[in-house]
């Protein structure tokens, strides 16, 4: 704890600190109370999501406040118990909430929080012994419980994420606002630097390299919960292509998987389905008489997924509305004939073109002029 008081000796660590804890508590504020997005004004955010990311800034506030109570007003007349009783309440309260934060990102189902819970009681067991025998002969087994707890968590939360890409792309031909994978990452590797801090103990570079991560934790989870489109069906079919007809139910028998091809060419492919913005599997579904089920067992055979199966009849509407325009002399940009084929950004049309085509947009128009 001596360490610790060290740090505010520094007049410019002091102003750092108080900015981040100011900075954390703004955004807190700002998720709780402001309605709409200052990032992506269109997109409807998780609200769940957007709670929970406030709660983890209160508790980045609150954290902060309390290092300092403990540091420098000496709320706990011991040390040793003071390094103790922070740590605890910073596992105890940022590690469960974070752990819930990136749960809420992945929107295929709703997963327990219980386990989150249950995993903290033998910190709390061994924290409680560690302070009734001031002892800190369990420290060491604290740490390697957390470590794994990490890790377990991390590789938890790698096949959840492997899975919920896999869901996004048999339900949804437009990925853009939807994917969390990156983010993820990138948390991830925030939360790494904080726990090599923790692990090395105070030292005033790394205490300045802490608080700008915090930063960038703050400015990077602010973005994700603004643009993080929310997969509910409300909000999904608030979206849906403002201001087209709705999409026609056919009434026909469940099809099966030995008759769905011709249904999407009959249905699909022929009245240009795919054109539509943010068409879902479900909407298919309905269009051609059959069900979730049957649709992906089609796909699977067909070794493909239900985005890949729009995307590719997009693309080859872009390819022809390219070669009419090149033909006539029509003038014309890519985003424009992207945009026509039913992409909603140039960004997702040219993933996809390149998945597809094996090169950029750019390459693929000069080497077909003619």
């Amino acid at each position: 704890m001596y360490e610790e008081q060290q740090l505010y000796n520094d007049v410019i660590y002091v102003m750092f600190y108080g900015g981040v804890t100011l900075l954390s508590f703004c955004a807190c504020v700002y998720l709780l109370f402001r309605r709409g997005n200052a990032f992506v004004p269109e997109i409807t955010p998780p609200l769940c999501l957007r709670r929970w990311v406030a709660a983890f800034f209160a508790l980045m506030a609150l954290g902060h406040i309390w290092w300092t109570l403990l540091a420098c007003y000496h709320l706990v007349s011991d040390p040793w118990i003071a390094l103790v009783v922070g740590a605890g309440l910073d596992c105890l309260t940022l590690v469960p909430v974070m752990m819930s934060m990136l749960f809420v990102m992945l929107q295929d189902r709703r997963r327990p929080l219980w386990p989150i819970v249950a995993a903290m009681v033998p910190v709390v067991v061994i924290l409680v012994v560690c302070i009734v025998f001031h002892s800190n002969t369990y420290v060491p087994l604290l740490r390697v419980y957390l470590v794994l707890c990490g890790i377990v968590f991390m590789i938890f939360m790698t096949r959840a994420i492997r899975q919920y890409g896999r869901w996004l792309r048999d339900n949804y031909a437009d990925l853009e606002y939807k994917e969390v994978w990156q983010s993820c990452v990138a948390i991830f590797v925030c939360l790494l630097i904080l726990c090599f801090y923790i692990s090395i103990g105070i030292d005033i570079f790394f205490a300045y390299v802490v608080q700008a991560n915090d930063l960038v934790l703050i400015g990077l989870l602010l973005w994700r919960v603004e643009t993080l489109q929310t997969l509910d069906d409300a909000a999904s079919q608030k979206g849906l292509i403002e201001a087209e007809t709705p999409i026609p139910s056919v009434t026909l028998p469940i099809a099966t998987t030995s008759n769905i091809g011709q249904l999407l060419e009959q249905h699909c492919e022929t009245p240009q389905l795919y054109l539509r913005h943010d068409i879902r599997a479900d909407d298919l579904c309905r269009a051609i008489g059959t069900n979730h089920s049957y649709l992906s067992q089609y796909f699977t055979q067909q070794n493909t997924t239900y985005n890949a199966y729009i995307n590719n009849l997009r693309i080859s509407h872009f390819i022809r509305l390219y070669r009419e325009a090149v033909a006539t002399g029509r003038s014309f940009t890519a985003l424009q004939l992207a945009l026509e084929s039913g992409f909603k950004s140039y960004s997702t049309f040219g993933a996809a073109f390149k998945q597809r085509m094996g090169q950029t947009v750019t390459a693929w128009m000069r080497n077909n002029t003619e």
